[in-house]
């Protein structure tokens, strides 16, 4: 049935964890909620989780399908340290560029150490001497290992964390056509991965961040609990992070004639509603100014048209910064400007002035006067004011048209499970990963990088499989296929031989053996919820046999199943095909 087993049978009487009948406070979703009364974790720290028993098979599970399919893409599996020399992170140029989140501290001779985030610096350089002439690419290695990352704001139980298990892999070739075969490759095993553990994903092109490269796909678990905005369409399939996402923008009025400025008083006026209100003007007539500064300590002016949004990865992207932040009251002042009355008018090179294209394209626009109560009529970009890079900076966003077909496009939430990157000859050429070539020339090795958190990829699915009273994990991942109640002297005494006969099928079995009431040892296993939910007790032993349901079942249907067709009853269920107690 494709569950790797690595003991059988556990007994509730020795499972470490107590079950909860309300969740902690602060437990922000539903599946959180179900985790901490179920014992599967507990926090130990914030962002900090002891993964109990039952949570710790699951992880197995998990990562026995990762190794499935990474197996079957060609991976070949290893084992790299937590703990990094500072130099390989240097040498890459993260170490100055990666923000705190990365926890950087020195050993007793003064070395720069770092916990790991991520691996490629690792792979690069080990790559620098493993791997020496053409013959030896293309390589798919991976790793499942614990990594740390210092997240200021941890949330949603294991969504957001600090040290967390990921399944991090990582292609090396000889050019990027290797690389995109194997990125393809890659792209199937994960859809494979999230098939088989019955989640459902859809991939969207995102932002390569600090990773860098030429391309990355995300794959996005669609809740409202997830943090990332996902612009979708209907129409033709366009799906995109919000972070990188585009939209068909209007197409600006380039025939009107550029006017002379007018300035015009407008007392308390600070915002494009209070302004297009007093001036009977829409706000695609006006310039809205964001003031953001860089981890580096950058100035940027970024200016986008009133009915619209900056979007600061696009912006962040233009000037090669990992952070962007707001920029303080003194900071804008500093520049020549007024908070609420600003224009990009006078800044000069005293900040780098980014202007989105539709603006660029606009004519006699609104924006401020930089003198508190007064704005500016007729300002046009490259006549009263000199932008240093015209881009796309705005964001986009549902009722939008779809930058592809036209189409109304529209956003959801969603939780990011897993990530593909095309890295390229970065890291290789920073810690010299070269290959001798067939041509006798030295090249540098083609890199890609794909991750999956497995804890992360755990919560999900809690949060898609569970109903009202307790979680219903589908099979290829539940923590034991059955969870048998074993209900007074009789049921005690009728168990053993029942779970010997599943045991010998290879189905394990959570026995509940606890002298507890059947309405607690039923609230348990239904919060629990693994697959197939027995019982044997007296009363199922007079109808002859033991009462067989599936907790996946909407209602709580039940029957009685002879012992000698229990087995096969079993099975038939983890492998889907009885549902409601029919044979599908």
């Amino acid at each position: 049935m494709g569950r790797k087993v690595s003991f059988l049978r556990m007994k509730m009487s020795q499972l470490f964890g107590s079950t909860l009948r309300e969740a902690p406070a602060g437990a922000e979703t539903p599946g959180y909620q179900l985790l901490l009364r179920g014992a599967y974790i507990r926090q130990l720290g914030q962002g900090i989780f002891s993964y109990l028993p039952l949570a710790w098979r699951v992880m197995r599970r998990i990562e026995d399908i990762m190794r499935d399919e990474m197996n079957a893409a060609g991976g070949v599996e290893m084992s790299m340290p937590m703990v990094h020399p500072g130099e390989l992170w240097k040498r890459s140029g993260r170490y100055e560029t990666v923000g705190p989140e990365m926890v950087r501290f020195v050993d007793r001779r003064d070395r720069p150490l770092v916990l790991a985030m991520t691996h490629e610096e690792v792979v690069a350089s080990l790559s620098a001497t493993e791997i020496q002439s053409w013959r030896q690419l293309p390589k798919l290695v991976y790793h499942i290992q614990l990594k740390f990352r210092d997240d200021p704001r941890p949330r949603a139980g294991l969504l957001r964390v600090r040290e967390f298990t990921m399944k991090d892999a990582y292609t090396l070739d000889r050019d990027e056509a290797g690389l995109d075969v194997q990125y393809e490759r890659l792209h199937l095993a994960y859809d494979e991965i999230f098939r088989r553990c019955e989640l459902p994903v859809i991939a969207v092109t995102a932002d390569v961040g600090m990773m860098g490269g030429s391309l990355a796909h995300e794959f996005m678990y669609l809740n409202p609990i997830g943090e990332d905005t996902i612009v979708l369409c209907d129409s033709c399939g366009y799906a995109q992070n919000r972070q990188v996402a585009q939209a068909k923008k209007p197409v600006a009025e380039v025939t009107e004639e550029p006017l002379p400025i007018e300035r015009v008083s407008t007392p308390d006026t600070t915002t494009i509603e209070t302004l297009c209100k007093l001036l009977g003007i829409s706000p695609d007539r006006t310039a809205k100014i964001v003031f953001l500064a860089t981890d580096s300590g950058g100035l940027v002016v970024a200016v986008v048209r009133g009915d619209m949004q900056v979007n600061e990865t696009k912006v962040g992207n233009l000037v090669h910064a990992a952070e962007l932040r707001p920029m303080t009251v003194e900071e804008i002042r500093s520049i020549g400007c007024v908070p609420g009355y600003a224009s990009p008018i006078g800044v000069g090179d005293r900040a780098m002035v980014i202007v989105d294209d539709l603006v660029a394209e606009s004519r006699n626009l609104v924006a401020g006067a930089n003198e508190e109560g007064w704005h500016l009529l007729n300002v046009n970009s490259g006549r009263d004011f000199d932008p240093d890079i015209v881009a796309d900076i705005t964001a986009a966003d549902g009722g939008q048209p779809c930058v592809v077909c036209g189409s109304t496009l529209r956003t959801e939430r969603g939780v990011e499970v897993g990530n593909i990157f095309k890295l390229g000859t970065r890291y290789a050429e920073s810690l010299g990963a070269n290959y001798l070539a067939e041509d006798g020339t030295e090249q540098p090795i083609v890199m890609g990088s794909y991750g999956i958190g497995v804890g992360r990829l755990l919560a999900s699915i809690s949060e898609e499989h569970r109903d009202d009273r307790g979680l219903r994990w589908p099979a290829s991942v539940a923590p034991f296929a059955v969870h048998l109640c074993a209900l007074g002297d009789e049921g005690l005494e009728a168990a053993p031989a029942i779970v010997g006969e599943l045991e010998s099928a290879g189905i394990d079995v959570l026995v509940d053996d606890r002298r507890e009431r059947p309405g607690v040892q039923f609230t348990d296993a239904e919060l629990i919820g693994c697959p197939v939910l027995l019982t044997v007790s007296k009363r199922s032993l007079a109808s002859g046999g033991v009462e067989a349901k599936l907790r996946s079942a909407e209602g709580r249907e039940s029957e009685i199943v002879p012992a000698g067709e229990l087995v096969s009853w079993v099975s038939e269920a983890l492998e889907g095909r009885r549902l409601g107690g029919r044979v599908s």
